[in-house]
Parts: structure tokens; sequence; C-alpha cells
């Protein structure tokens, strides 16, 4: 299993798409999927990451920092500090506290530790880089701490303005993970907190999945309902005749321009201000548009249930890009060999 996933890991999600189109174009040949008429709504797919508090990622910070330096102590004899049994000693401290005055005693604790791992992995840095690259293994560990260090100084930055500053980071501002720097904050209808990717996906009628995009930060659904019609024509040579959207992506110069592109019928499960006859042509084409665009959902439950998109394993914002592409091509390819074995 590692072997395939490391393997698959390999295709770069641009091949993976361009795939998906070619998939699509064989659907359009065999009379599956014509895209004539598609849904559109967003979901959330999940970084592989521990949630996310101060202190445990100053843990983090303190863990990993500890044990590149003491594989450059193994390899090359540079002895620091190992400060892991402190560091997580008052983790667990701000864990444990009761009371707001002894966890911010605490997190001052684990702050001063941190800054020394950092300032120790930074001497080593230093002495690492002086023996030039004449060994591997050291451009290797030094690699790995040029890439840790600004994560960790950048925790510690709003550790303290969060925690001792009292300030309200923008999501936009703040590092929820060193292993995983790509992951963003979504809050979604205002309730739940993600960590990972807003995904806006576009279904045909036929169930096949004819687009994916993988948004940057959390962009509010109104932004988007435009461009996935614009991306729908890119893919087939023309917008589809018939478009249903979530609530969320409803407004009234979304409709325009997406009638100005030629759709026919748009219609939005919330109208939000919209009249009925400014979408479709009648009430009967709104409520079968309307109940058809309830049938995304089901489609982005079969993919986190069956094909693993509710959590992206692999490491790396490319890796998260390829992951959730090999999900829609590999759920494409079952649902295109159920309808031509029927």
């Amino acid at each position: 299993e590692s072997t395939l996933n490391r393997d698959i890991k390999k295709v770069r999600p641009e091949t993976l798409e361009a795939t998906n189109r070619i998939i699509l174009g064989v659907a359009e040949g065999s009379g599956i999927e014509k895209g004539r008429k598609v849904r559109v709504d967003c979901t959330v797919s999940e970084s592989n990451i521990h949630h996310p508090t101060d202190s445990s990622l100053l843990w983090d910070c303190a863990r990993v920092l500890c044990r590149l330096t003491e594989r450059a102590n193994e390899e090359f004899g540079i002895k620091v500090p190992d400060h892991r049994r402190k560091a997580k000693k008052k983790a667990m401290g701000v864990l444990n506290a009761k009371k707001k005055k002894t966890q911010n005693k605490y997190y001052r604790e684990l702050l001063k530790v941190t800054k020394k791992v950092v300032s120790n992995a930074e001497s080593v840095l230093n002495s690492l880089i002086a023996l030039g690259t004449l060994s591997t293994t050291a451009i290797t560990i030094g690699a790995k701490l040029k890439h840790y260090l600004p994560l960790s100084r950048r925790i510690i930055e709003q550790t303290e303005r969060r925690v001792f500053g009292g300030e309200k980071l923008k999501p936009e501002e703040k590092l929820v993970s060193i292993f995983e720097p790509h992951t963003d904050i979504i809050v979604k209808d205002r309730r739940d907190t993600y960590f990972g990717h807003k995904l806006a996906i576009t279904g045909g009628a036929s169930g096949l999945l004819t687009d994916l995009v993988i948004e940057d930060g959390n962009p509010a659904d109104s932004t988007i309902a435009q461009r996935m019609i614009e991306r729908q024509k890119e893919i087939y040579g023309r917008v589809p005749r018939q478009a249903a959207f979530d609530g969320g992506f409803a407004s009234k110069p979304n409709l325009a321009s997406i009638k100005e592109m030629g759709v026919k019928d748009a219609a939005f499960s919330k109208k939000r201000g919209l009249e009925i006859d400014e979408m479709t042509k009648s009430t009967w084409v709104y409520k079968q548009l309307r109940n058809f665009r309830a049938g995304i959902e089901g489609l982005i439950s079969f993919l986190k249930r069956c094909f693993g998109l509710n959590r992206c394993t692999w490491r790396g914002l490319t890796s998260f890009k390829a992951y959730a592409w090999s999900s829609v091509v590999t759920a494409n390819l079952l649902l295109m060999a159920r309808r031509m074995l029927a």
C-alpha cells in the first residue's frame, strides 16, 4: 500500500486534471455525460494534522528541532542541550492548568524553552554550513533546519501576540501546523472549524464529477459561481444549458453574469432576493434544478467515504492537490465502468 501511494503521489495534480478531462471526453463520446446540466457545491478536505493549540505547536517546534540537532550530534559531534523533556512538561502544564494565571506561567516557561531550542538549532545550522558540501547528511539536516526554523519563529511570534498580547489574528495570519504550513482555516456555516482546504466541485447529470478546484483560503461561495461555469466552457467548449447551485452562491451579479455567458436556467437553492422567473423559465424547472442540486451532496459524501477525500494523508500542498484529484479520477473511472457495464 505504501509503495502504491508513493508512486501515485509522483503524478502531479495537473496531469490528473488532464486525465480527468480525457475521461470526460470519452464519457461525452459514449453519450454518458454531455455536460449540459451541472450542479456545483463546496466542501472541505482536511489536512493530516492534529488539532492546533499554541502549546502543542510550540511543543512540535521543540521536539522536531531537538531531533534534528540530536542527529547532528550523532553524525558530526555538534553538541547542544536537549530540551525535549522540559518542553513537553511545560506543554502538559499548559494543557492541565485550571486557572488562567497558572496557564500563562507555563506558557512563559514553554516559550523560553522553545526560544532556547531555536537558538541552539541556529548554532547547529551554522556549524553544518561551515562543513560545506562534503557531507550529504549535513546538507539534509541543514535543509530541514532551514525549513523548520522560520516556521518555529513564526509560531513563537503568534503565540506571544495571541496569549500575551490578546490579539485576534486573522485566519490567513495564523500558522496551524509546521508539518503542513499550507493548511487553511475554514469556518463553515459559522459553526464548525476545519483545517485543510476548501474544494469547489462540479457534477454532471450522469453522476460524473466534471471539475474540481482547490481554493486558496476560504473565499465566499458567491465569488466562485461564475468561475466554475467558465471552467465548464473550457472543458466542453460551451457553457451548460442548466446549472444548479447551493444557496451560498446566490447573488444578482452572479445570476446576471451566468445568464450573459449563455446559461439558460441558473437555479440557486436559496433565492436571496432573486425571483424564480429571473433564474429559470418556469417554477417547475426551478424545482427540478433545486432537487437536482441536492444530488451533489451524495456525490461529495461518496468521495469522502469511499475515496478518502475527507482527509488528505499526503504531505505538502502539491501532494494535497494530487490526492484530491486522484480521488475524483478514481471515482469517475468507477462510475464510468458501472455505466458501461449496465
